[in-house]
C-alpha cells in the first residue's frame, strides 16, 4: 500500500479522485482496499480541516436562517417565546 501525506492542492485532488472511486464501490472494511480507503479519507479530512475550515455560524444568524427556511417571521415567533 503506497500512501503519501497530502501536502499540496495537487495531492489533495489526487486523493479525492481515489476516494471517489471507492464511494461508488466501497470496499470491505477488513480488506487492504478498505484500509486504503479509510486512510485516504482520514488524510483528506485532516487536509480539509487545515485548508478549508468551516466556522461555526453565529447563533442568532443560525436561528434567523432556520426561521427563513420555515417561512417564519419574528411576529409569530414572538407569540411563542413571549416578548
Amino acid at each position: 500500500m503506497n500512501i503519501r501525506p497530502i501536502r499540496t492542492e495537487s495531492d489533495y485532488e489526487i486523493a479525492l479522485g481515489e476516494i471517489s472511486a471507492y464511494i461508488d464501490n466501497e470496499p470491505a472494511l477488513d480488506s487492504e482496499e478498505g484500509d486504503r480507503f479509510e486512510i485516504l479519507a482520514t488524510l483528506v479530512e485532516a487536509y480539509e480541516a487545515k485548508h478549508y475550515p468551516i466556522e461555526l455560524p453565529d447563533p442568532i444568524e443560525a436561528i434567523r436562517f432556520r426561521m427563513e427556511q420555515g417561512g417564519l417571521t419574528v411576529k409569530p415567533a414572538e407569540s411563542l417565546i413571549g416578548r
